[in-house]
């Protein structure tokens, strides 16, 4: 049996080819997706298990044979035009979970999402838990990403930062679990950077734009080959790339692709063994579609637009009732304070309150009355045990909700300890701007905690309790999300934030130093800056070597997912504090 991938008459890959990561640049036309497939066609025949991220809708034509009609490669095709089940936006995990557990191949077709949002969604969601099984079950497997810039791109926007971070990922580290990848775009500008500098081999086809030529130029810079390309990549013929490999296989040729073919699959065997995957059938792809439609309910259900869309319904609603306002007073807590000899000031007090409480209308002097009296007797609050009042508030109005929670210590949610409902909330908020699972570092963060390395203490026991419950549930490794009841409890924004009112709630949560530095490096975004320059901007002084007092900050904001580290002695702000961008 061959264990090598002929892609060429002049070119045959290792095996080992599966694990690493490979790179098919090129203008549109000169063969570098057509390369791409012929490798997968090769692994195939190898019994190699691979996965492709399709958001062209062109792999589907590996199920067909050359003539287009016959039998080509039996994989299924989910998603796109062609795809044997539909994709939604909400299955990402699930299908990750298919692919690990039946160690099968597959074309995920995500060509016929309606919005880049959705396709970022189901990619990251893919990535995520991909990649968290993998860590468990290690066995060879690789990724086509297909126009890959538009899942590890350059300059990510609002959407995308949490779904390049779940793709470095992989390119960085997933070797170690057998993860390979193979990045095919024809703009590699748009490329990550660090993503791309990972590749261990290249197929550079012909390009003619400088742009293009300049990101070729400084890959070959930070592979620490010698050579002048400006003159070679633009007369490259179609289908023949320079493949330049200098650490791992030590070639840089002009090479020719083969010819692409069809294979059957009834003795296919996988990497080093015997295979052990299996097509899907009929009623496999049945109990997929009932799974996904299951995903897209829970979805609904956790979605925090359309939480914040039903709870501007229902106050809509609520605004159209009869105004309703209930004092009940606990007169057992009376009596004994007439017992005590403190009638009369309770008495005095309640006479005074009530009528105000009646005569409510969201005039701020108003609410100012009623917490000026609540203050007059100390144990007002334990006579008041009930308070409702419901009626429409103009939004520019003060909210006497709030002032009546201050006045009279109003419980969370009913079951619920304060710190409890905090944590809540705080899922809430980075659930609100598009991070569902965020680190738990962010989460005391938001909450009021500061959390280290090791989870513990008061707020390790807080998330504890609320996982007990079904109220949260942690995703992988360090993180957690709300569930769907934990959703229909916890007290999101009103209203989406914007990028203003998020970074003041930031802002109110750090210390003045944190703060400071914050502002500095959040005012050079999308520019980097020096730690020196980040320091001198804040009113540091920093040497050559970052440390103390200054270092522990920047470690600080690092920690809480606000800043991050782009290259050796720089710092910039994560595009997760810029909403609007």
């Amino acid at each position: 049996m061959r264990t090598k991938l002929k892609i060429s008459e002049d070119l045959s890959l290792p095996i080992e080819a599966v694990t690493e990561t490979l790179g098919f640049l090129g203008r549109r036309g000169s063969g570098k997706s057509y390369a791409a497939q012929k490798l997968a066609e090769e692994m195939h025949q190898q019994g190699a298990q691979f996965i492709v991220v399709d958001p062209v809708g062109i792999w589907y034509g590996l199920r067909l044979a050359a003539d287009g009609k016959s039998p080509g490669l039996p994989i299924p095709v989910l998603g796109g035009l062609h795809g044997d089940i539909p994709l939604e936006a909400t299955g990402g995990a699930l299908i990750a979970d298919l692919v690990i557990d039946r160690g099968v191949s597959v074309v995920l077709d995500v060509s016929q999402f309606e919005s880049d949002a959705d396709k970022a969604r189901f990619a990251r969601a893919f990535a995520d838990r991909f990649f968290f099984r993998k860590k468990a079950s290690p066995s060879a497997v690789h990724v086509f990403i297909e126009e890959c810039q538009e899942f590890v791109p350059q300059n990510p926007q609002r959407d995308e930062a949490l779904m390049l971070h779940a793709f470095t990922r992989m390119a960085k580290i997933g070797r170690n679990f057998g993860i390979g990848l193979s990045l095919i775009s024809q703009r590699p500008q748009e490329v990550n950077k660090k993503v791309l500098n990972l590749t261990e081999l290249l197929f550079a086809f012909q390009l003619t734009g400088p742009q293009e030529r300049k990101t070729l130029q400084g890959w070959i810079a930070n592979k620490g080959i010698d050579e002048d390309i400006e003159g070679v990549l633009p007369k490259l013929e179609r289908g023949a790339p320079h493949v330049w490999s200098p650490a791992w296989l030590k070639i840089s040729r002009v090479v020719h692709i083969g010819r692409k073919w069809t294979f059957d699959a009834s003795s296919t065997p996988k990497v080093g063994k015997e295979s052990a995957t299996r097509e899907l059938s009929p009623i496999d792809l049945e109990q997929l579609r009932t799974d996904m439609a299951a995903t897209i309910e829970k979805a609904k259900a956790e979605d925090p637009k359309l939480l914040r869309a039903e709870n501007a319904r229902l106050r809509a609603d609520l605004a159209k009732r009869p105004t309703e306002k209930v004092l009940s007073i606990d007169h057992d807590a009376v009596r004994e304070a007439e017992q005590r000899g403190h009638a009369s000031g309770f008495k005095e007090c309640l006479d005074r309150l009530i009528p105000q409480i009646a005569r409510l209308d969201g005039v701020k002097l108003t609410i100012d009355g009623i917490e000026e009296e609540a203050r007059k007797i100390k144990g007002l609050p334990a006579l008041v045990t009930q308070l409702t009042y419901t009626r429409h508030t103009p939004p520019a109005a003060p909210r006497p909700q709030q002032a009546l929670q201050r006045a009279f210590a109003v419980q969370p949610t009913e079951g619920l300890t304060a710190p409890e409902q905090r944590v809540l909330d705080a899922l809430a908020w980075w659930a609100s701007i598009g991070v569902d699972r965020p680190d738990k570092g962010q989460i005391g963060f938001l909450a009021g905690y500061r959390v280290g390395k090791n989870v513990g203490g008061t707020f390790g026991n807080l998330l504890g309790a609320l996982r007990g419950r079904g109220l949260i549930e942690y995703p992988g490794p360090g993180t957690a999300t709300l569930t769907t009841a934990g959703t229909r409890i916890a007290r999101a924004p009103a209203e989406a934030p914007s990028t203003e009112t998020l970074q003041r709630a930031i802002h109110d949560r750090l210390d003045n130093t944190e703060s400071r530095v914050l502002q500095a490096i959040i005012d050079a975004y999308p520019d980097q800056l020096t730690k020196q320059e980040a320091g001198k901007r804040s009113g540091y002084t920093v040497g050559e070597n970052v440390g103390g007092t200054f270092g522990n900050i920047l470690g600080r904001l690092r920690s809480l997912g606000l800043i991050d580290y782009p290259a050796p002695g720089k710092v910039a702000a994560l595009p997760v504090l810029f909403l609007d961008r």
